[in-house]
C-alpha cells in the first residue's frame, strides 16, 4: 500500500487566526471550503496542515488525514483487522473517496484517495 501524504487535522474555532499564525511559519493557504482550510509549504507541496470547524459529512473532526493510493484496499485491510470504522467508505462531492477509522489510542484517521 502506497502512502502519498499524511497531514494533521486541527479543530479550530477561528480559521483566520490559524491561517495568520501558521502563515508566520511560512505556510500558505492552498484550499479553503469554509469548513476546512489547508495550508501548505510553497517549497514542499506535500507538507500540509488542515484546520476544520467541523466535518461536512462525518460525525467527528479527524485527528490526521492519510492519502493513500488505493483507499478501497486499505479499507478492506482495516475492516479485516477488526478496526473500528467511524465514518463509512464513500465518495465525497469535493473529489475524494474516504473513510474514518479509529486507531488503537482512540485517534480518528481520515483515510482518502483523490478520485
Amino acid at each position: 500500500m502506497t502512502i502519498r501524504r499524511a497531514m494533521p487535522d486541527f479543530h479550530t474555532q477561528d480559521m483566520e487566526a490559524s491561517r495568520d499564525f501558521y502563515g508566520a511559519l511560512g505556510f500558505e493557504e492552498v484550499m479553503n471550503q469554509g469548513w476546512i482550510m489547508t495550508l501548505g509549504s510553497p517549497a514542499n507541496p506535500t507538507a500540509q496542515i488542515s484546520f476544520m470547524t467541523h466535518d461536512k459529512t462525518a460525525p467527528v473532526v479527524p485527528d490526521v488525514s492519510v492519502e493513500v493510493e488505493d483507499v478501497d484496499a486499505v479499507h478492506a485491510a482495516l475492516r479485516a483487522s477488526g478496526a473500528e470504522i467511524v465514518h463509512p467508505l464513500q465518495d465525497e462531492e469535493w473529489g475524494v473517496r474516504r473513510f474514518f477509522v479509529r486507531d488503537p489510542d482512540g485517534r480518528v484517521v481520515n483515510v482518502l484517495s483523490h478520485r
